[in-house]
């Protein structure tokens, strides 16, 4: 009988780690592909960015949407946590324009998904609840610290401003993203007191 001298499971937890570099290089070749080319880029161009084969991939993400919103669902959780980064970086107001404007750029690349998140496909069915319970509470505390200095105003949702530049940021105007900076300058100027 051989004499293995690894501990029992090692090879396991190896195996698991292997895994979990995969399907973390599958997200961040996905995410960077999707905010290029849209959500519907081919599968083997996403395998092949991640330097793993397309068995792999599909055996993580059976499905096209499966991939798309564990993307999401990443990307939404790195945005929110982002919030506490800022208010211990900045003054409160500093701190909310920070996180609005690190906000447009996350909406500003999900092309595609508004249409696949109302396509029906049940892998999108809790992605809006997911948006909200984090975003809500994040932009919640940075509005309510600004407001809290005086310097931008006190009566505003949370989910009233996350709409707004969410409608903002995907208008299909010719001059793009030119034309949502300026309406989200606006809408920064709007939040300040007076």
């Amino acid at each position: 009988m051989p004499n293995d001298s690894r501990p029992e499971g090692s090879n396991d937890r190896r195996v698991r780690a292997d895994a979990r570099r995969n399907e973390d290089g599958v997200l961040a070749a996905a995410k960077e592909l999707f905010a290029s080319a849209g959500i519907d880029v081919a599968v083997r161009d996403i395998a092949a960015k991640a330097g793993v084969g397309v068995g792999t991939l599909y055996r993580r993400f059976p499905k096209r949407s499966d991939l798309v919103a564990a993307v999401f669902r990443q990307e939404v959780d790195a945005c929110a946590a982002e919030a506490a980064i800022l208010a211990a970086t900045y003054p409160p107001d500093q701190a909310l324009i920070h996180w609005l404007w690190r906000y447009t750029g996350f909406i500003a690349t999900k092309k595609g998904l508004a249409t696949a998140l109302h396509s029906g496909d049940p892998a999108y069915a809790a992605l809006p609840d997911y948006f909200r319970t984090s975003f809500e509470p994040a932009l919640a505390s940075l509005l309510e610290a600004a407001a809290a200095t005086g310097k931008v105003r006190d009566d505003i949702a949370p989910y009233d401003l996350l709409r707004a530049i969410g409608n903002l940021s995907v208008a299909p105007d010719a001059e793009g993203t030119a034309h949502t900076h300026r309406m989200v300058d606006l809408m920064i100027d709007g939040l300040r007191r007076r």
